[in-house]
């Protein structure tokens, strides 16, 4: 059975994308965990890597590192995007959580500033970008997987466990430091058990590794053909100039509709911790369990919200969430820097990710949607590295150095004027709930590389 026949619908179709969801989410979950114990752990071993003397410029230098990993994510899109539109999905999702786990297991092992001095510093940014490098092809990749895998009435359903397993690698992460804050001493935390989270994350994806060798592949004989020459040899697809000659309009749709998203997403899921503990002024065992709520709750409505898109269509969803997200940022995180009670605190979290679910639950399967099979999984990672890069990863950098200048409320108007951004793209250039995408014509029959042909001989979706 092809992945086209199972896309239609029935038992078997659901229970062959049930199967190929988690198998694809389940590296994605490992990748966003190791992305978020950098920073939910950064303050216990920032000043081990950076300034011992100054553990606030110690921090601001974590972020940036933090941030500096964005840098990679272009290039893990393109390099990955590439390799998965003409070699295939599930090779590229192996190929990025083997690189993911070798930089988590570089940072559990690393020694420190004093033991081996700027080397030390040096190493981990490295390790960074190794990590910044894989995710950035992970995200592009899976999204097109999961899209793919979909049933057709379901895809919005199916592909928003792309931020399901995405925010649950930050509630792992989490719960990972909630447990290790009531297990070890905060002298133990800085000593040495920030390395702990490190070693599970280059544990997990050996697992992953494993599970992801038995994923159906959802890309065709013919794509793989065209990509290798022959018969199909002025076809490439999976190339930058395919992507910026015929699909160069979808691609900055992209961009642009990720801005305010991304912006937002960080601000809640990332940033928000630091702000609590120094804005705020929350204790930091408190604003990891407010976190850890709040961010549980977020991650499980996201498959509702998926299907809540299936029936409504998903722009609406998008200016449900540009318009209140432009309203209330600026209310919500001003409330939040005189908030003492943790369950205020809490509600407050909460409210602005009910907000940004909107966004999230759909990001995956509007942007997969845009680009034909040809191009689609480097046209929705570049496009979404890119966003992130210039906009989302900056947040908590940004926000961390002008809240050390006074000025934290300016970063309430820069998001904010970036959700503005994205409104304009969801109002005037998405289409309309529309009755056929670029996934519904991929389905002209699709034979999965590996897989049997079709009775009637036929193998490969069209490239276009």
């Amino acid at each position: 059975m092809t992945i086209a026949q199972t896309r239609g619908g029935g038992a078997a179709a659901t229970r062959r994308a049930i199967t190929n969801t988690l198998k694809g989410s389940a590296g994605n979950l490992i990748e966003w965990y190791d992305l978020y114990v950098y920073a939910a752990f950064s303050a216990y071993f920032a000043t081990y890597f950076f300034n011992a003397k100054d553990p606030v410029q110690a921090q601001i230098d974590a972020y940036l590192t933090f941030a500096l990993t964005f840098l990679m994510r272009p290039v893990g899109s393109w390099f990955f995007g590439r390799y998965a539109d003409r070699r295939g999905r599930r090779a590229a999702l192996t190929l990025s959580v083997s690189l993911m786990g070798v930089g988590s297991l570089l940072v559990a092992v690393l020694p420190g500033l004093a033991q081996i001095g700027v080397w030390s510093t040096v190493l981990l940014y490295l390790s960074r970008l190794l990590q910044g490098f894989s995710v950035g092809g992970e995200y592009g990749t899976a999204a097109t997987y999961m899209s793919e895998v979909a049933t057709a009435k379901r895809r919005g359903f199916f592909s928003s466990f792309q931020y399901v397993t995405l925010v649950g690698g930050q509630v792992l992460a989490l719960l990972t430091l909630v447990i290790l804050q009531n297990v070890l001493s905060d002298a133990d935390l800085k000593g040495w058990g920030w390395r702990i989270p490190f070693l599970i994350g280059a544990v997990a994806s050996l697992i992953v590794l494993w599970l992801r060798r038995t994923m159906d592949e959802t890309i065709s004989k013919e794509q793989v053909a065209a990509a290798k020459g022959g018969e199909f040899e002025a076809i490439q697809p999976g190339t930058l100039k395919l992507l910026f000659t015929k699909h160069w309009k979808p691609f900055v749709i992209v961009v642009f509709l990720t801005m305010g998203g991304t912006c937002a997403f960080y601000l809640y899921t990332t940033y928000i911790l630091s702000f609590m503990n120094n804005v705020s002024h929350i204790p930091k065992t408190q604003t990891s369990v407010i976190n850890f709520w709040a961010l549980f709750v977020y991650m499980i409505l996201h498959p509702l919200f998926g299907l809540l898109s299936d029936k409504i269509g998903r722009k609406a969803q998008l200016i449900v969430f540009g318009v209140l997200g432009a309203i209330f940022t600026w209310p919500i995180m001003s409330t939040l820097a005189g908030v003492k009670d943790p369950f205020i605190a809490f509600l407050l979290m909460l409210a602005a990710l009910m907000i940004v679910i909107n966004y999230t639950s759909i990001s995956a399967i509007v942007k997969a949607e845009l680009f034909p099979a040809s191009v689609r999984a480097l046209g929705v990672g570049l496009g979404y590295a890119i966003a992130n890069s210039l906009f989302g990863g900056t947040v908590p950098f940004i926000g961390e150095w002008l809240s050390s200048a006074g000025h934290k409320e300016w970063l309430f108007t820069y998001v904010t004027v970036t959700i503005l951004v994205s409104l304009v793209v969801y109002v005037f250039f998405l289409p309309n709930k529309q009755k056929e995408t670029h996934l519904d014509e991929d389905l002209t029959p699709v034979d999965p590389v590996g897989a049997p042909a079709d009775d009637d001989g036929r193998s490969g979706a069209r490239i276009r």
